[in-house]
């Protein structure tokens, strides 16, 4: 039987620094754990400063998560202690298992079409997983598939899976789905999701109706939160198109013991994972 996922928050972001001075929106974070389990941060950078940017993300750790990123305009150099060096442009991802550690950096260039736009959202690993070898995949937009879904709807899937077409991030613990998602004017558009599954949405420009009971339109710069009972999610567009990036996965429901870029089950699992980075052997 189909179900109707319904809406539980809309809220706009809040802008915030990171890294050495990158001026960004939080979606969400460290102060909504664990509303959006296994997401644990969505952060949009959009500029068309290099003041805003440029300063990038110097050498840091991880240990714990995932973290991708997602570039619509601009260009991104990063590097690692597993050698990996590399650059992503417009419509590239970049995802990234820290598991038992990693060391990198990740540092903005000056865009070539003037404004920067990306996006990096953190995913928890299940503490079974949390210790996992590190592992580091560049997708290049080329091998993004796009997938027509009547009506003019188009959605690039990133992970998971549309009318049998697969995106090229597989084989991930937390079965997550990314999908960059365009609905044209005066269209209703429906997509299944896997019960009980986290459900959010991201809205990258224009507005509509993200259930079927709402009365409001959300805009862009907002996340939709959806309950977790359900089957299928609903949007209506009105005068004007909507994109917005669809992200779902298997919640964990465990322990979060969150400092910095280090995500465990416990405040003893971080005191290990801090002293090995001070002693120098945090890389496995």
């Amino acid at each position: 039987m189909t179900t109707v996922r319904r809406i539980k928050t809309a809220s706009a972001c809040v802008p915030t620094i990171e890294g050495a001075g990158v001026h960004l929106n939080r979606a969400f974070g460290h102060n909504q754990v664990p509303q959006y389990d296994p997401f644990l941060m969505l952060d949009d950078f959009h500029t068309s400063n290099p003041e805003d940017y440029l300063a990038g993300f110097p050498w840091h750790p991880h240990r714990g998560i995932e973290t991708i990123t997602y570039i619509l305009e601009g260009l991104v150099e990063h590097s690692d202690s597993m050698g990996n060096k590399g650059a992503i442009g417009a419509g590239d991802v970049q995802w990234m298992t820290a598991g038992s550690g990693i060391i990198h950096q990740e540092m903005p260039q000056v865009s070539p079409t003037g404004t920067m736009w990306g996006f990096q959202f953190w995913a928890n690993l299940p503490a079974t997983h949390k210790m996992m070898p590190p592992r580091y995949r560049d997708i290049k937009a080329a091998s993004i598939p796009e997938v027509a879904m009547g009506n003019g709807v188009t959605a690039k899937v990133i992970s998971g899976e549309i009318d049998g077409v697969k995106g090229p991030v597989r084989e991930i613990v937390t079965d997550p789905i990314l999908l960059d998602i365009n609905v044209p004017a005066n269209t209703s558009f429906t997509f299944p999701v896997k019960e009980g599954y986290t459900l959010l949405t991201y809205i990258l420009s224009g507005s509509a109706l993200f259930d079927d009971q709402q009365q409001d339109l959300i805009a862009s710069g907002q996340v939709v939160l959806y309950g977790r009972d359900g089957n299928q999610v609903n949007v209506t567009t009105g005068d004007q198109q909507v994109r917005f990036l669809l992200l779902s996965g298997m919640p964990l429901n465990e322990p979060v013991a969150w400092r910095g870029p280090i995500v465990m089950n416990s405040q003893d699992e971080l005191r290990t994972a801090f002293d090995e980075y001070q002693r120098g052997t945090f890389v496995k």
